[in-house]
């Protein structure tokens, strides 16, 4: 399971012209599941994502968590993060999960987050969304579990 997080100061999902989903400070989590992926994949990703210290303590190192930072949370499923890329022109998606098994995860994962940092708010599986986001700093990670 692939999470790409973002630090923002705020982002926001539309679907249809309409927003379904907005945060402020916090991180947008563009997330990818993977074939072999389980509950237990997206219970450490969720754990991770949470956890990862990517915010500034008072002496300006990246050393508090979205938990410790009471921040928000933003999960997008993202269907070409699993791509592979690395021939040709054209992408490669044999290393995704088929829909049914990624809705799932990502719910799961969902839920995880929900569970252990209280909300966490989410895009919309399968819909053609449009994410907008500040990207703070810009700091950006590429978590895989």
């Amino acid at each position: 399971m692939i999470g790409l997080i973002q630090r923002v100061t705020e982002a926001r999902v539309e679907v249809d012209n309409r927003t379904v989903a907005q945060i402020d400070r916090g991180i947008l989590a563009l997330i990818g599941v993977e074939k072999q992926d389980t509950s237990a994949t997206a219970e450490r990703l969720a754990q991770r994502i949470i956890q990862y210290r990517i915010f500034s303590d008072a002496d300006g190192k990246m050393n508090l968590s979205l938990q410790d930072t009471s921040g928000e949370l933003l999960l997008v499923p993202q269907f070409t993060l699993p791509a592979d890329t690395r021939k040709g022109n054209r992408p490669s998606f044999s290393s995704a999960a088929p829909p049914e098994t990624g809705q799932r995860l990502f719910r799961e994962l969902a839920d995880f987050a929900r569970e252990a940092h209280g909300q966490a708010q989410t895009g919309v599986f399968g819909a053609n969304m449009q994410v907008s986001l500040t990207n703070d700093g810009p700091v950006t990670f590429w978590l895989q579990v």
